[in-house]
Protein backbone atom coordinates (compact mmCIF):
# COMPACT_ATOMS: atom_id res chain seq x y z
CA UNK A 1 0.00 0.00 0.00
CA UNK A 2 1.88 3.11 0.83
CA UNK A 3 3.33 4.90 4.42
CA UNK A 4 0.70 6.31 6.41
CA UNK A 5 2.74 9.73 8.06
CA UNK A 6 1.06 12.46 8.46
CA UNK A 7 -1.96 13.15 11.24
CA UNK A 8 -5.11 15.23 10.25
CA UNK A 9 -5.50 18.26 12.63
CA UNK A 10 -7.82 21.28 12.06
CA UNK A 11 -8.87 20.31 8.43
CA UNK A 12 -5.08 19.90 7.36
CA UNK A 13 -2.62 17.12 7.00
CA UNK A 14 -0.06 17.86 9.26
CA UNK A 15 3.45 15.78 10.35
CA UNK A 16 3.53 14.72 14.08
CA UNK A 17 6.23 15.98 16.28
CA UNK A 18 7.67 13.07 16.63
CA UNK A 19 9.75 11.13 13.07
CA UNK A 20 9.40 8.02 15.10
CA UNK A 21 7.34 5.23 12.60
CA UNK A 22 6.64 1.76 13.09
CA UNK A 23 6.10 -0.93 10.06
CA UNK A 24 2.73 -1.66 8.43
CA UNK A 25 2.81 -5.74 7.91
CA UNK A 26 0.52 -7.43 5.21
CA UNK A 27 -0.72 -10.42 7.32
CA UNK A 28 -1.51 -12.76 4.04
CA UNK A 29 2.01 -12.08 3.24
CA UNK A 30 4.04 -11.02 6.31
CA UNK A 31 5.61 -8.83 3.99
CA UNK A 32 6.20 -4.96 4.53
CA UNK A 33 3.40 -2.40 3.09
CA UNK A 34 4.19 0.76 4.80
CA UNK A 35 5.29 2.63 7.43
CA UNK A 36 2.82 4.62 10.34
CA UNK A 37 3.63 7.55 12.09
CA UNK A 38 4.38 7.50 15.78
CA UNK A 39 2.53 10.26 17.16
CA UNK A 40 2.80 11.97 21.04
CA UNK A 41 0.92 13.47 23.56
CA UNK A 42 2.31 16.89 21.49
CA UNK A 43 0.20 15.80 18.72
CA UNK A 44 -2.91 15.15 21.32
CA UNK A 45 -2.98 18.55 22.37
CA UNK A 46 -3.28 20.08 19.22
CA UNK A 47 -5.98 18.07 17.89
CA UNK A 48 -7.37 18.51 21.35
CA UNK A 49 -7.36 22.37 21.23
CA UNK A 50 -8.03 22.18 17.39
CA UNK A 51 -11.70 19.75 18.46
CA UNK A 52 -12.36 22.14 21.50
CA UNK A 53 -11.94 25.67 19.39
CA UNK A 54 -14.75 23.98 16.84
CA UNK A 55 -17.16 23.17 19.06
CA UNK A 56 -18.10 26.64 20.00
CA UNK A 57 -19.56 26.34 16.70
CA UNK A 58 -20.11 23.11 15.93
CA UNK A 59 -22.36 22.06 18.05
CA UNK A 60 -24.71 25.17 17.67
CA UNK A 61 -25.04 24.08 13.69
CA UNK A 62 -28.78 23.35 12.65
CA UNK A 63 -30.26 19.44 12.99
CA UNK A 64 -31.06 20.28 8.51
CA UNK A 65 -26.95 21.09 8.44
CA UNK A 66 -25.92 18.08 10.27
CA UNK A 67 -27.80 15.96 8.13
CA UNK A 68 -26.83 16.91 5.30
CA UNK A 69 -23.44 16.69 6.20
CA UNK A 70 -23.86 12.93 7.57
CA UNK A 71 -25.67 12.26 3.70
CA UNK A 72 -22.62 13.45 2.06
CA UNK A 73 -19.92 11.33 3.85
CA UNK A 74 -22.11 8.57 3.38
CA UNK A 75 -22.13 9.83 -0.37
CA UNK A 76 -18.60 9.56 -0.30
CA UNK A 77 -18.19 6.42 1.81
CA UNK A 78 -20.51 4.57 -0.80
CA UNK A 79 -18.15 6.30 -3.93
CA UNK A 80 -15.35 4.67 -2.06
CA UNK A 81 -16.71 1.44 -1.10
CA UNK A 82 -14.16 -0.45 -3.16
CA UNK A 83 -10.81 1.85 -1.86
CA UNK A 84 -12.26 1.18 1.52
CA UNK A 85 -12.84 -2.65 1.12
CA UNK A 86 -9.29 -2.97 -0.22
CA UNK A 87 -7.65 -1.01 2.59
CA UNK A 88 -9.32 -3.35 5.23
CA UNK A 89 -7.68 -6.11 3.59
CA UNK A 90 -4.50 -4.79 3.40
CA UNK A 91 -4.79 -3.68 7.22
CA UNK A 92 -6.00 -6.91 8.93
CA UNK A 93 -6.27 -9.59 5.88
CA UNK A 94 -10.22 -9.63 5.72
CA UNK A 95 -11.44 -11.28 2.97
CA UNK A 96 -12.19 -8.52 0.33
CA UNK A 97 -15.66 -9.58 -0.57
CA UNK A 98 -16.94 -9.34 3.12
CA UNK A 99 -14.60 -6.23 3.75
CA UNK A 100 -17.47 -4.90 0.88
CA UNK A 101 -20.05 -5.68 2.89
CA UNK A 102 -19.03 -4.23 6.49
CA UNK A 103 -18.08 -1.10 4.47
CA UNK A 104 -21.65 -0.82 3.41
CA UNK A 105 -22.78 -1.38 6.81
CA UNK A 106 -20.17 1.26 7.76
CA UNK A 107 -21.47 4.15 5.24
CA UNK A 108 -25.31 3.04 6.57
CA UNK A 109 -24.52 4.02 10.01
CA UNK A 110 -23.77 7.72 8.50
CA UNK A 111 -27.38 7.52 6.53
CA UNK A 112 -29.33 6.13 9.58
CA UNK A 113 -28.38 9.16 11.55
CA UNK A 114 -28.85 11.95 8.95
CA UNK A 115 -33.06 10.69 8.88
CA UNK A 116 -33.36 9.84 12.32
CA UNK A 117 -31.79 13.27 13.78
CA UNK A 118 -34.49 14.92 11.67
CA UNK A 119 -36.76 14.06 14.31
CA UNK A 120 -35.27 12.91 17.24
CA UNK A 121 -36.47 14.83 20.33
CA UNK A 122 -33.92 16.90 20.98
CA UNK A 123 -36.17 19.39 22.97
CA UNK A 124 -39.43 18.12 25.17
CA UNK A 125 -41.70 19.93 27.12
CA UNK A 126 -42.58 18.01 30.75
CA UNK A 127 -44.97 20.54 32.78
CA UNK A 128 -43.43 23.85 33.01
CA UNK A 129 -39.99 21.96 32.65
CA UNK A 130 -37.95 21.95 29.12
CA UNK A 131 -36.13 19.13 28.95
CA UNK A 132 -32.77 19.57 26.25
CA UNK A 133 -30.30 17.38 25.27
CA UNK A 134 -27.23 18.86 24.08
CA UNK A 135 -23.90 17.94 22.85
CA UNK A 136 -20.87 16.36 25.33
CA UNK A 137 -18.25 17.92 23.96
CA UNK A 138 -15.28 17.10 22.66
CA UNK A 139 -15.03 12.80 22.13
CA UNK A 140 -11.87 10.76 22.68
CA UNK A 141 -12.56 8.14 19.83
CA UNK A 142 -10.56 4.71 20.16
CA UNK A 143 -12.18 2.30 18.04
CA UNK A 144 -10.05 -1.71 17.70
CA UNK A 145 -8.67 -3.13 14.54
CA UNK A 146 -10.89 -6.05 13.47
CA UNK A 147 -13.61 -4.04 11.47
CA UNK A 148 -12.48 -0.93 11.16
CA UNK A 149 -14.68 0.44 8.08
CA UNK A 150 -17.70 -0.15 10.80
CA UNK A 151 -15.99 1.11 14.46
CA UNK A 152 -15.09 3.99 13.41
CA UNK A 153 -18.01 4.65 11.82
CA UNK A 154 -20.04 3.64 14.50
CA UNK A 155 -18.40 6.41 16.50
CA UNK A 156 -17.59 9.15 14.32
CA UNK A 157 -21.62 9.25 12.67
CA UNK A 158 -23.48 9.69 15.96
CA UNK A 159 -20.87 12.16 17.30
CA UNK A 160 -21.44 14.11 14.44
CA UNK A 161 -25.06 14.06 14.33
CA UNK A 162 -25.21 14.92 17.99
CA UNK A 163 -23.02 17.98 17.39
CA UNK A 164 -19.62 17.01 19.13
CA UNK A 165 -16.26 17.51 17.94
CA UNK A 166 -13.59 14.58 17.94
CA UNK A 167 -9.91 12.63 18.33
CA UNK A 168 -9.85 9.56 16.37
CA UNK A 169 -7.08 7.50 17.43
CA UNK A 170 -7.24 4.69 14.61
CA UNK A 171 -7.32 0.76 14.83
CA UNK A 172 -6.10 0.69 11.66
CA UNK A 173 -3.64 2.67 9.43
CA UNK A 174 -5.22 2.60 5.73
CA UNK A 175 -8.73 1.99 6.46
CA UNK A 176 -8.78 5.23 8.41
CA UNK A 177 -6.88 7.21 6.43
CA UNK A 178 -9.42 6.39 2.93
CA UNK A 179 -12.09 7.36 6.10
CA UNK A 180 -10.34 10.76 6.94
CA UNK A 181 -9.73 11.61 3.26
CA UNK A 182 -13.56 11.25 2.87
CA UNK A 183 -14.83 13.37 5.91
CA UNK A 184 -12.39 16.07 4.67
CA UNK A 185 -14.14 15.77 0.98
CA UNK A 186 -17.88 15.61 2.58
CA UNK A 187 -16.61 19.23 4.09
CA UNK A 188 -16.19 18.79 7.47
CA UNK A 189 -15.67 22.23 9.17
CA UNK A 190 -12.88 22.77 10.46
CA UNK A 191 -11.36 20.92 13.81
CA UNK A 192 -14.40 19.12 14.25
CA UNK A 193 -12.85 15.87 12.95
CA UNK A 194 -9.38 15.49 14.17
CA UNK A 195 -6.88 11.88 13.66
CA UNK A 196 -3.73 10.98 15.36
CA UNK A 197 -1.96 7.81 14.45
CA UNK A 198 0.01 6.41 16.48
CA UNK A 199 0.89 3.90 19.55
CA UNK A 200 -2.82 2.96 21.91
CA UNK A 201 -0.42 3.38 25.11
CA UNK A 202 0.48 6.91 23.71
CA UNK A 203 -2.32 8.30 21.81
CA UNK A 204 -4.86 6.71 23.61
CA UNK A 205 -3.74 7.15 27.22
CA UNK A 206 -3.23 11.16 26.66
CA UNK A 207 -6.80 11.16 25.19
CA UNK A 208 -8.41 9.67 27.73
CA UNK A 209 -6.59 11.50 30.57
CA UNK A 210 -6.66 14.81 28.95
CA UNK A 211 -8.48 17.56 31.01
CA UNK A 212 -10.17 19.07 27.62
CA UNK A 213 -11.71 16.00 26.18
CA UNK A 214 -15.36 15.20 27.62
CA UNK A 215 -15.95 11.37 26.45
CA UNK A 216 -13.77 8.39 25.72
CA UNK A 217 -15.69 5.97 23.09
CA UNK A 218 -14.01 3.08 23.29
CA UNK A 219 -14.02 -0.61 21.56
CA UNK A 220 -11.48 -3.14 22.48
CA UNK A 221 -10.36 -5.72 25.07
CA UNK A 222 -11.93 -5.68 29.15
CA UNK A 223 -8.35 -5.82 30.13
CA UNK A 224 -7.78 -2.20 28.32
CA UNK A 225 -11.15 -0.75 28.72
CA UNK A 226 -10.25 -1.21 32.41
CA UNK A 227 -7.31 0.92 31.85
CA UNK A 228 -9.36 3.67 29.46
CA UNK A 229 -11.73 3.76 32.71
CA UNK A 230 -9.09 4.39 35.20
CA UNK A 231 -6.79 6.65 32.89
CA UNK A 232 -10.21 8.59 32.48
CA UNK A 233 -11.50 8.79 36.13
CA UNK A 234 -9.33 11.93 37.20
CA UNK A 235 -11.25 14.16 35.19
CA UNK A 236 -14.69 12.36 35.52
CA UNK A 237 -15.45 12.24 31.67
CA UNK A 238 -18.24 9.77 30.46
CA UNK A 239 -16.61 6.74 29.18
CA UNK A 240 -18.31 4.28 26.91
CA UNK A 241 -16.96 1.29 26.59
CA UNK A 242 -17.75 -1.66 24.16
CA UNK A 243 -15.29 -4.65 25.78
CA UNK A 244 -15.09 -8.23 25.22
CA UNK A 245 -17.23 -11.27 24.81
CA UNK A 246 -17.02 -15.27 25.28
CA UNK A 247 -20.70 -15.30 23.93
CA UNK A 248 -22.88 -18.32 24.04
CA UNK A 249 -24.81 -20.06 21.41
CA UNK A 250 -27.67 -22.55 22.53
CA UNK A 251 -28.90 -24.93 20.09
CA UNK A 252 -32.32 -26.59 21.36
CA UNK A 253 -33.01 -29.93 21.12
CA UNK A 254 -35.59 -29.30 18.53
CA UNK A 255 -33.55 -27.02 16.60
CA UNK A 256 -32.61 -27.79 12.60
CA UNK A 257 -29.69 -29.15 13.67
CA UNK A 258 -28.34 -28.92 9.72
CA UNK A 259 -29.22 -25.27 9.74
CA UNK A 260 -28.18 -24.56 13.44
CA UNK A 261 -24.22 -26.57 12.67
CA UNK A 262 -23.98 -24.23 10.09
CA UNK A 263 -24.79 -21.18 11.22
CA UNK A 264 -23.18 -21.41 14.59
CA UNK A 265 -19.34 -22.33 12.49
CA UNK A 266 -19.93 -19.45 10.16
CA UNK A 267 -20.29 -16.74 12.91
CA UNK A 268 -17.58 -18.08 14.85
CA UNK A 269 -15.13 -18.48 12.09
CA UNK A 270 -15.86 -15.16 9.85
CA UNK A 271 -13.46 -12.19 10.00
CA UNK A 272 -11.01 -15.26 11.50
CA UNK A 273 -12.59 -15.41 14.58
CA UNK A 274 -11.56 -11.81 15.31
CA UNK A 275 -15.13 -10.98 16.44
CA UNK A 276 -16.26 -9.76 19.75
CA UNK A 277 -19.32 -11.11 19.48
CA UNK A 278 -18.80 -14.48 17.78
CA UNK A 279 -20.38 -17.37 19.52
CA UNK A 280 -17.00 -19.49 20.63
CA UNK A 281 -19.25 -21.13 22.90
CA UNK A 282 -21.64 -23.76 21.58
CA UNK A 283 -24.07 -25.31 24.06
CA UNK A 284 -25.05 -28.62 22.24
CA UNK A 285 -28.30 -31.22 23.62
CA UNK A 286 -26.60 -34.19 24.81
CA UNK A 287 -29.14 -36.01 23.25
CA UNK A 288 -27.64 -34.79 19.60
CA UNK A 289 -24.06 -34.74 20.57
CA UNK A 290 -23.13 -37.43 17.86
CA UNK A 291 -24.99 -36.22 15.31
CA UNK A 292 -23.92 -32.23 15.51
CA UNK A 293 -20.61 -33.06 16.06
CA UNK A 294 -20.40 -34.95 13.39
CA UNK A 295 -22.30 -31.49 11.09
CA UNK A 296 -20.03 -28.88 12.77
CA UNK A 297 -16.81 -30.95 11.80
CA UNK A 298 -18.02 -31.20 8.32
CA UNK A 299 -18.70 -27.66 8.12
CA UNK A 300 -15.58 -26.39 9.63
CA UNK A 301 -13.73 -28.69 7.39
CA UNK A 302 -15.25 -27.19 4.19
CA UNK A 303 -13.98 -23.54 5.27
CA UNK A 304 -12.01 -22.21 2.54
CA UNK A 305 -8.91 -20.65 3.68
CA UNK A 306 -6.38 -18.46 1.97
CA UNK A 307 -5.55 -15.18 0.17
CA UNK A 308 -7.88 -12.53 1.26
CA UNK A 309 -8.23 -11.16 -2.35
CA UNK A 310 -9.49 -14.41 -3.57
CA UNK A 311 -12.78 -15.99 -3.54
CA UNK A 312 -11.88 -17.66 -0.13
CA UNK A 313 -14.33 -17.38 3.46
CA UNK A 314 -11.34 -16.94 5.80
CA UNK A 315 -8.04 -15.18 5.62
CA UNK A 316 -5.18 -14.74 7.95
CA UNK A 317 -4.99 -13.65 11.54
CA UNK A 318 -4.50 -9.80 11.49
CA UNK A 319 -0.72 -9.75 12.91
CA UNK A 320 1.89 -11.99 14.07
CA UNK A 321 0.99 -11.90 17.71
CA UNK A 322 -2.77 -12.27 17.42
CA UNK A 323 -1.52 -15.67 16.16
CA UNK A 324 0.68 -16.66 18.64
CA UNK A 325 -2.51 -16.18 21.09
CA UNK A 326 -4.79 -18.21 19.11
CA UNK A 327 -1.79 -20.78 18.77
CA UNK A 328 -1.55 -20.52 22.74
CA UNK A 329 -5.33 -20.89 23.43
CA UNK A 330 -5.65 -24.16 20.87
CA UNK A 331 -2.51 -25.86 22.76
CA UNK A 332 -4.63 -25.05 26.31
CA UNK A 333 -7.62 -26.54 25.33
CA UNK A 334 -5.67 -29.69 24.32
CA UNK A 335 -3.81 -29.82 27.79
CA UNK A 336 -6.53 -29.80 29.63
CA UNK A 337 -8.14 -32.27 27.96
CA UNK A 338 -11.02 -31.26 25.60
CA UNK A 339 -11.05 -33.15 22.74
CA UNK A 340 -10.05 -31.71 18.98
CA UNK A 341 -12.49 -32.16 16.77
CA UNK A 342 -11.23 -31.18 13.63
CA UNK A 343 -8.25 -28.35 13.09
CA UNK A 344 -5.32 -27.67 15.57
CA UNK A 345 -2.18 -25.98 15.74
CA UNK A 346 -0.09 -24.50 13.41
CA UNK A 347 -0.50 -23.35 9.79
CA UNK A 348 -3.62 -24.93 6.99
CA UNK A 349 -1.44 -26.78 4.76
CA UNK A 350 0.11 -25.32 1.78
CA UNK A 351 -0.36 -21.58 3.65
CA UNK A 352 3.28 -21.32 4.78
CA UNK A 353 3.51 -17.19 4.46
CA UNK A 354 1.38 -14.68 6.47
CA UNK A 355 -0.78 -15.45 9.71
CA UNK A 356 -3.21 -18.55 8.59
CA UNK A 357 -4.80 -20.20 11.18
CA UNK A 358 -6.42 -23.69 11.23
CA UNK A 359 -10.71 -23.21 11.53
CA UNK A 360 -10.87 -25.49 14.95
CA UNK A 361 -13.63 -27.23 16.93
CA UNK A 362 -13.15 -28.49 20.08
CA UNK A 363 -15.61 -30.90 21.68
CA UNK A 364 -15.80 -32.46 25.46
CA UNK A 365 -15.39 -28.82 26.78
CA UNK A 366 -16.33 -27.86 30.06
CA UNK A 367 -17.05 -24.33 30.83
CA UNK A 368 -14.35 -24.25 33.48
CA UNK A 369 -11.78 -25.05 30.77
CA UNK A 370 -9.36 -21.53 29.61
CA UNK A 371 -10.97 -22.37 26.04
CA UNK A 372 -14.83 -21.57 27.28
CA UNK A 373 -13.59 -18.96 29.61
CA UNK A 374 -11.31 -16.70 27.66
CA UNK A 375 -11.95 -14.42 24.25
CA UNK A 376 -9.43 -16.13 22.26
CA UNK A 377 -10.44 -13.85 19.39
CA UNK A 378 -9.46 -16.75 16.82
CA UNK A 379 -11.06 -19.32 14.88
CA UNK A 380 -12.04 -21.32 17.95
CA UNK A 381 -14.76 -22.94 18.53
CA UNK A 382 -16.07 -24.96 21.61
CA UNK A 383 -18.71 -27.49 22.07
CA UNK A 384 -20.23 -27.82 25.40
CA UNK A 385 -22.94 -31.32 25.96
CA UNK A 386 -25.49 -29.83 28.53
CA UNK A 387 -28.94 -32.27 29.25
CA UNK A 388 -31.61 -29.36 30.10
CA UNK A 389 -32.81 -26.34 28.89
CA UNK A 390 -31.95 -25.31 32.50
CA UNK A 391 -29.08 -26.25 32.62
CA UNK A 392 -27.52 -24.24 29.05
CA UNK A 393 -29.12 -21.20 30.62
CA UNK A 394 -27.29 -21.64 33.36
CA UNK A 395 -23.88 -22.43 31.30
CA UNK A 396 -24.58 -19.64 28.93
CA UNK A 397 -24.74 -17.14 31.32
CA UNK A 398 -21.55 -18.70 33.96
CA UNK A 399 -19.33 -15.87 32.61
CA UNK A 400 -18.03 -12.68 33.08
CA UNK A 401 -19.26 -11.75 29.56
CA UNK A 402 -22.15 -10.96 28.47
CA UNK A 403 -22.04 -9.39 25.17
CA UNK A 404 -24.40 -11.34 22.87
CA UNK A 405 -26.15 -14.43 22.65
CA UNK A 406 -27.57 -17.13 19.82
CA UNK A 407 -30.78 -19.61 20.21
CA UNK A 408 -31.73 -21.80 17.70
CA UNK A 409 -34.66 -23.79 18.40
CA UNK A 410 -37.92 -24.88 17.10
CA UNK A 411 -40.62 -23.65 19.26
CA UNK A 412 -40.70 -19.88 19.32
CA UNK A 413 -42.10 -19.25 22.24
CA UNK A 414 -39.50 -21.47 23.88
CA UNK A 415 -36.47 -20.04 21.83
CA UNK A 416 -38.32 -16.13 23.16
CA UNK A 417 -38.26 -17.94 26.93
CA UNK A 418 -34.63 -18.98 26.41
CA UNK A 419 -33.32 -15.36 25.28
CA UNK A 420 -35.50 -13.08 27.78
CA UNK A 421 -33.10 -15.43 30.21
CA UNK A 422 -29.76 -14.74 28.85
CA UNK A 423 -27.68 -11.91 30.31
CA UNK A 424 -26.39 -10.10 27.53
CA UNK A 425 -26.84 -7.43 25.01
CA UNK A 426 -28.38 -8.36 22.25
CA UNK A 427 -30.02 -12.17 21.29
CA UNK A 428 -29.56 -12.97 17.94
CA UNK A 429 -32.63 -16.04 17.25
CA UNK A 430 -32.44 -18.92 14.84
CA UNK A 431 -29.24 -17.73 12.07
CA UNK A 432 -30.35 -14.45 12.52
CA UNK A 433 -26.99 -11.87 12.34
CA UNK A 434 -26.24 -8.37 14.43
CA UNK A 435 -29.15 -5.56 13.82
CA UNK A 436 -27.03 -2.40 13.24
CA UNK A 437 -29.71 -0.47 13.68
CA UNK A 438 -30.95 -1.70 17.36
CA UNK A 439 -28.65 -0.61 20.39
CA UNK A 440 -25.75 -2.86 20.65
CA UNK A 441 -23.88 -3.20 23.90
CA UNK A 442 -22.84 -5.53 26.80
CA UNK A 443 -23.77 -6.53 30.38
CA UNK A 444 -21.37 -7.74 33.15
CA UNK A 445 -17.52 -6.79 31.95
CA UNK A 446 -18.38 -6.77 28.23
CA UNK A 447 -18.62 -2.71 28.64
CA UNK A 448 -21.05 0.06 29.20
CA UNK A 449 -23.17 2.16 26.95
CA UNK A 450 -24.52 1.29 23.62
CA UNK A 451 -24.04 1.58 20.03
CA UNK A 452 -25.65 2.04 16.64
CA UNK A 453 -29.19 3.60 16.24
CA UNK A 454 -30.61 5.85 18.52
CA UNK A 455 -28.84 4.31 21.63
CA UNK A 456 -25.70 5.07 19.91
CA UNK A 457 -26.95 9.12 19.39
CA UNK A 458 -27.59 9.47 22.98
CA UNK A 459 -24.25 8.57 24.34
CA UNK A 460 -22.98 11.44 23.32
CA UNK A 461 -25.72 13.90 24.49
CA UNK A 462 -26.08 15.39 27.72
CA UNK A 463 -29.35 16.14 29.58
CA UNK A 464 -30.33 19.72 30.44
CA UNK A 465 -33.68 20.64 32.14
CA UNK A 466 -34.48 24.62 31.84
CA UNK A 467 -37.23 25.01 34.46
CA UNK A 468 -40.14 27.66 33.68
CA UNK A 469 -38.79 27.54 29.83
CA UNK A 470 -41.76 26.38 28.46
Amino acid sequence: MRDILKNYIDHAWVAPSSDATQEIVNPATGSVSGRLALSTGEDVDRAVAAARQAFASYSQTSLEERSALLNRIADGHEARAEDMARAVTADIGTPVAYARTIVQVGAGQFRLLAKAIQTYPFAENQGGTRIVKDPIGVVGMIPPWNYPALQSAEKIAPALAAGCTMILKPGTPYTNQVLAEILHEAGVPKGVFNLVNGRGSVIGTSLSRHPHVDMIAFTGSTAVGIEVQKNAADTIKRVSLELGGKSPHIILPDADLQAAAQSAVAKVMRNSGQTCAAPTRTLIPRVHKAELEVLIRTAAEAILVGDPLTDVFMGPAANEAQWHTVQKYIQAGIDEGATLLTGGPGRPEGLNDGWFERPTVFTDVRNDMSIARQEIFGPVMSLIAYDTVEEAIAIANDTPYGLAAYVDGGDQAVVQAVASRLRAGQVMLNGKGPDFHAPFGGYKQSGNGRIWGLAGLEEYLETKAVVGGC
